[in-house]
């Protein structure tokens, strides 16, 4: 069909010397010949004519004049705007990848782009290979017009700082000169050893994936929008809920959700009631602080920071000789694992646990249970939670670290009715909670019977670890006790005198990683109260199931002979 559409009359333009000019022709259909902008990455083949390819000639420099300063090319039909309207480019367009780019205040808009430009080439912040957005997409972050970017684009692809290729956007270029190597940073982390028995983690490759995506899934599914807000200090409610009936149905615990508070772990908690300017229990006003006389001395690092003292409790094959609280008046407050005493093993006496819950009374103190790993018992009954004697007496800390994984950051505190609102003050209005989304995964998978089946699972698994690991002492080393076996995920070999230190050397030597018992000792348990013993702290649950046969006989390999 042919064309009989006719252009409008051209108004006669003025030279500067003000004669009238001869109007321009009629616009030519098609490719117009000269340089070109760098392809936008939204272009094809079919918007350009066939047989031609987009060039790399970049527009002159701005700020030359006169007769000088050649005609620019004309954008293309996809990008087309006015020189210099900074307004077009916030029109409508396509978008890329955030680049962050700092340019002045003043000074031309082009020679400032491609500086920035150069300078995050040159320093290494922007790769040989990365793909820049669209220059209309940078044009509308940056606040310039298109044709500025388009031209910044295509003198630097002229100054091989960057590539543009049909169809596939503006790249940076390979360079001829490389950013100069930098001092690597020296890694504060030790290498990963070969074999890994360290006490305190469960096998981070029983993990359950499948069943926590699920949970997660349909509790994302089911929350409300007040979840994605800023949260409650307390911890979810729907966690809470769940937590106080599998605690009372589990662990024994007395509790209702409103006297549950979620935290970060163990320490999160220590630090909640310890440190701080709103601490719950101040040192100064708190009085000393008993402790078992073996325990994680990081603990006893995070409570002698926050400016508490702490008292060593001497331990037998009965759990911490509670009787001596009485003997101190400046004791208030006890820390004990009651269940499973760490690290030597063994649940603390009936007696003495009637008898510290008396002392808190009579003392107006308080129990602090650390019930890490009250989950897993393998050869007797599991012992009820302390907290159940004396709701109002003991504060009971438990996390999903060694049931699940310390990388969930998961914990909570069953508070006597007095300390949840300080506790909840001390937490403060924006404190950096745990997660709610995990918050409500856990609650699904803990409802649904998920983490019950887990726990289940891996009881069976750490009980046939801790069998294995019996197994081979019994057939390499069988001079070598072994105690604290019962529950938990570690174990302690007792040694002969004087052996502890030579045989964590001979340990490292082969690349396996495990504990000696002295690192636990508190340093201030007199040797009259508690005489000192040389072991081994085993923990079994660490390695994945292909790499443990190799870490028990490295294990019997660097064990003493007999006397």
């Amino acid at each position: 069909m042919t064309d009989t559409s006719v252009d409008p009359p051209r108004t006669p333009r003025r030279s500067p010397a003000g004669a009238a000019e001869a109007p321009r022709p009629a616009a030519r259909r098609g490719p117009r010949p000269g340089p070109t902008r760098p392809d936008d990455g939204n272009a094809t083949a079919a918007t350009r004519p066939a047989g031609t390819r987009p060039t790399t000639t970049a527009r002159p420099a701005e700020g030359t004049t006169g007769a000088n300063r050649s005609v620019p090319s004309a954008p293309s039909a996809a990008g087309r705007s006015a020189p210099g309207a900074a307004g077009a480019a916030g029109s409508a367009g396509p978008t890329g990848a955030d680049l962050h780019l700092d340019l002045p205040a003043t000074g031309s808009r082009r020679s400032a782009l491609m500086d920035a430009l150069r300078e995050a080439i040159r320093s290494g912040r922007l790769a040989p290979g990365t793909r820049l957005p669209p220059y209309r997409a940078l044009a509308a972050d940056l606040g310039i017009a298109r044709n500025t970017a388009a031209d910044a684009y295509a003198e630097l692809v002229a100054e091989g700082w960057l590539t543009a290729r049909q169809g596939s956007g503006t790249t940076v270029a390979e360079r001829a000169e490389p950013v100069p190597p930098t001092r690597a940073r020296r890694s504060s982390r030790p290498p990963r050893p070969a074999h890994d028995l360290r006490q305190g983690q469960p096998d981070a490759a029983a993990f359950p994936r499948t069943a926590w995506l699920a949970a997660g899934r349909r509790a994302l599914t089911a929350a409300p929008n007040e979840a994605f807000g800023p949260g409650d200090p307390q911890g979810r409610r729907e966690l809470r809920d769940v937590l106080a009936d599998y605690l009372a149905r589990a662990r024994g615990v007395r509790t209702d959700p409103d006297r549950i508070v979620v935290c970060s772990g163990f320490a999160h908690a220590l630090r909640l009631l310890f440190d701080g300017p709103r601490a719950v229990l101040p040192a100064r006003t708190a009085g000393s602080l008993a402790v078992e006389g073996y325990g994680l001395a990081f603990h006893r690092g995070l409570l002698a920071a926050a400016g508490a003292t702490t008292r060593p409790l001497p331990l037998d094959e009965h759990g911490a000789r509670v009787g001596g609280l009485a003997e101190d008046p400046e004791i208030r407050t006890a820390l004990l694992t009651p269940a499973h005493q760490f690290p030597t093993g063994g649940p603390l006496h009936p007696g003495r646990r009637a008898a510290v819950v008396d002392w808190a009374r009579g003392r107006g103190g308080l129990v602090l249970e650390d019930d890490y790993d009250g989950e897993f018992r393998y050869d007797r009954q599991p012992v009820g939670a302390l907290q159940g004697l004396d709701p109002e007496r003991v504060v009971y800390l438990g996390t999903a670290s060694k049931s699940l994984s310390p990388a969930l950051r998961l914990g909570w505190m069953v508070l006597p009715d007095h300390l949840v609102d300080r506790v909840l003050a001390a937490k403060g209005e924006r404190e950096a909670w745990a997660s709610a989304l995990d918050q409500l995964t856990l609650a699904e998978f803990i409802d649904s019977g998920g983490y019950d089946r887990h726990v289940r699972r891996m009881r069976r698994r750490y009980r046939d670890r801790r069998d294995r690991l019996v197994g081979a002492l019994a057939e390499h080393a069988p001079h070598i006790e072994v105690t604290g076996i019962a529950a938990g995920l570690h174990a302690v070999l007792r040694l002969a005198p004087g052996t502890e230190r030579s045989v964590l050397k001979a340990a490292a030597y082969r690349g396996l990683v495990l504990d000696g018992l002295a690192d636990y000792r508190h340093p201030l348990l007199a040797a009259e109260a508690m005489p000192a013993t040389d072991g081994l702290v085993v923990g079994y649950a660490t390695p994945p199931d292909h790499a443990y046969p190799a870490a028990l006989e490295a294990l019997c390999a660097i064990l003493p002979p007999p006397l």
